[in-house]
């Protein structure tokens, strides 16, 4: 069966840190772009971080540039986002997807677009809050 599953989310307090990972079962992640996406009650799923399955070039959306780090572990087959001075407005949900076709990583990577073609997992949710 083929499953991604986020975890590490949880309550921190502003300023603080927190390390997502996002496990693959089934599949290899090395040959997937991953990204990871947020999203709050009421407002669209928005693209945070992603790495492409190419050359591991990483992308950033500006909210997060500088206080984010997506990896991969190969031995793992586990993509982290290690997270920063955490805000505030880093509440969430936050996802993991998967794309492979090179059109589907140009829209999820570059793009941070949620195309029909992402394999998502469940969520973990982060709370950032005093």
């Amino acid at each position: 069966q083929v499953q991604l599953m986020e975890s590490g989310g949880g309550l921190v307090q502003p300023g603080g840190s927190l390390r997502l990972s996002c496990a693959a079962s089934g599949f290899t992640l090395d040959y997937y772009a991953i990204a990871w996406f947020r999203q709050t009650p009421g407002k669209e799923r928005e693209g945070v971080s992603c790495i492409n399955n190419n050359n591991g070039q990483t992308f950033y959306s500006e909210s997060v540039t500088g206080r984010v780090t997506i990896s991969r572990d190969k031995a793992k087959n586990t993509v982290y986002m290690q997270m920063n001075r955490l805000k505030h407005e880093d509440t969430g949900v936050y996802y993991c997807g998967a794309v492979q076709d090179d059109k589907s990583v140009q829209d999820m990577c570059v793009g941070f677009r949620n195309v029909d073609t992402i394999k998502w997992g469940k969520g973990t949710p982060v709370t950032v809050s005093s």
